[in-house]
């Protein structure tokens, strides 16, 4: 269906992958996994069209539909969220309008009555057109496009709102629902799961799995991924290598292969140092000339194996926090109600009582919207309850990551500045190394907060947590643009944080390999689990 054969493409100087192969079959469900920068953004662009091959064939059919949800959304303005999903597909638009047309023809007839044989041909264009159009799903278009849109969180009450009064995340929903809408052979995504909460993601999962196309996607949500794919597509040190299988089972092939790899290369080494042994030793003998040449030309042949370089991952240790006392956070018959521009409120939650121990590690869940960023914002001491009382317990030092990250960072000061103004006392050898292990290394230490990506911004807001000691972690998001592995590293090192954890997070994978505790906020009510984030979905499917 889709083929790009002896692929090999150039960004600037840099190779990204030389005779690379790319298969996709239909009904395939593929994972593309790669390093930051190693090309997948660019696959995508090859098999739409966008960007050019420096080499080799793509070989895509024309009559094959693609849809491709990227990171970069249109402008949207002038349409409804509804009208905005309805019209993805010009040519069933365009059905509609001649369909239209036809049928104003057929009206007007009964005054202007129309010869036989234009009539004749009227009604079979007409019946040509009606097949079509029911072919395209035409006939229940807007239906889809409720379900979609419902589906991603935004519901009937919305469906009407103008696209320019939603925010860039929501905007995300209204293009991923267009794409789904259009229901294509082939399906690229470029993780959808970027600013969907996890309703929206086990909705979206179930919408995948029901799915009859091929679908290409990166994702850095490893649940969603090994519930979805069953190919995992690798590019990384300029290769292109598929393993059958979900995510988990390509990290351990991927293992066992690095592990062939190394073993292989260091049996050449050692065959290689004995060849050049003897050439050193034997090369000024006439009797072994003979045997000499031959182990020259026998090294000269040798196909040499290369060692991919290893990966920077992010190094997380959290400094050693003074012990807090047995309550961490104590709250009781909190109402919070939020006061709009337009002078009218919104009513969060209320009558939230609850109690957090030192050591627990809490996930606040719920549907967008439902006040979890809040809940944090108040234990963080950036915004009061309404009414009630929350107590922050003794000897508690708080590290808050914001979900939106310049609530903290200074957009004015340089990656270093941003750190030294954390730990003044520092030395510049301390925040560097602090940097270092946060992949700000060299120049990239003197780049302004402004220009940083949505990663770069989250590595660097956990960079400065970790400056100072803390005992209590109040977490909105944090794995957001983090790549795979490093959410595993930041995972670990939290699991070994000697302190308490309050999180919100839409990575089931992470909520469950953490959370001891689940608090829900559900119909603007608090409800309490005391039991893990397994615990909990058990607990919700009970009937009640």
């Amino acid at each position: 269906m889709i083929h790009l054969i002896n692929m090999t493409k150039q960004a600037g100087s840099r190779t990204l992958f030389t005779n690379g192969d790319l298969q996709i079959n239909p009904t395939e469900k593929i994972g593309l996994v790669g390093p930051n920068g190693a090309g997948k953004t660019t696959i995508f662009r090859i098999i739409t069209g966008e960007t050019k091959l420096d080499e080799g064939l793509r070989n895509i059919s024309d009559k094959l539909t693609i849809g491709y949800f990227s990171q970069d959304v249109a402008e949207m303005s002038g349409k409804s969220a509804l009208q905005e999903v309805m019209e993805t597909n010009p040519r069933i638009n365009k059905i509609a309008n001649e369909l239209k047309r036809i049928e104003k023809l057929l009206e007007d007839s009964a005054v202007n009555p129309l010869s036989d044989d234009a009539m004749a041909k009227l009604l079979e264009n007409y019946g040509d057109l009606q097949t079509k159009f029911e072919q395209m799903g035409g006939y229940d278009l807007e239906t889809r496009a409720q379900t979609n849109l419902t589906g991603l969180g935004i519901g009937p009450d919305d469906y009407n709102r103008m696209t320019e009064t939603f925010s860039g995340g929501w905007k995300m929903r209204i293009q991923l629902a267009k794409i789904l809408t259009l229901n294509p052979d082939v399906l690229l995504m470029d993780e959808p799961t970027n600013h969907l909460d996890v309703e929206s993601i086990i909705w979206l999962e179930e919408w995948i799995k029901n799915y009859k196309g091929a679908l290409l996607m990166t994702s850095h949500d490893r649940e969603f991924m090994n519930r979805i794919v069953t190919k995992i597509i690798e590019i990384a040190n300029q290769k292109i290598t598929s393993f059958t299988g979900n995510y988990d089972f390509y990290e351990k092939e991927r293992e066992i292969r690095n592990r062939n790899l190394v073993a292989a290369f260091k049996r050449q080494q050692e065959m290689m140092a004995k060849e050049e042994e003897f050439i050193a030793r034997f090369a000024a003998r006439a009797s072994h000339a003979a045997q000499v040449q031959s182990r020259v030309k026998k090294l000269d042949k040798i196909d040499k194996i290369e060692l991919p370089p290893e990966e920077q991952s992010i190094t997380f240790q959290f400094a050693k926090a003074p012990r807090s006392g047995d309550e961490a956070v104590k709250f009781q018959t909190v109402t919070k109600i939020w006061k709009k521009e337009d002078g009218t409120e919104k009513f969060v939650f209320g009558n939230a009582s609850g109690l957090v121990r030192r050591m627990d590690k809490i996930a606040v869940v719920g549907v967008n919207g439902a006040g979890k960023s809040t809940f944090l914002k108040m234990i963080a001491g950036h915004t009061e309850p309404t009414s009630g009382k929350l107590t922050i317990g003794s000897n508690i030092h708080v590290g808050y990551f914001s979900q939106n990250s310049l609530d903290v960072l200074d957009p004015s000061l340089t990656v270093f500045q941003e750190v030294e103004s954390r730990i003044p006392k520092a030395s510049v050898g301390t925040i560097k190394s602090l940097l270092g292990a946060f992949k700000f290394s060299g120049d990239e230490s003197d780049k302004k907060v402004s220009v940083l990506s949505g990663g770069e911004k989250s590595r660097l807001l956990l960079a400065t947590i970790l400056a100072n000691p803390v005992n209590l972690l109040i977490l909105d998001e944090p794995t957001n643009h983090l790549d795979i592995g490093s959410r595993e590293v930041l995972l670990e090192a939290l699991k070994s944080f000697e302190g308490t954890i309050i999180m919100v997070s839409h990575d089931r994978y992470f909520l469950k390999a953490l959370a001891t505790r689940v608090f829900e906020i559900d119909r603007q009510q608090m409800l309490t689990y005391e039991g893990d984030y397994n615990y909990y979905l058990w607990k919700r499917a009970q009937p009640h």
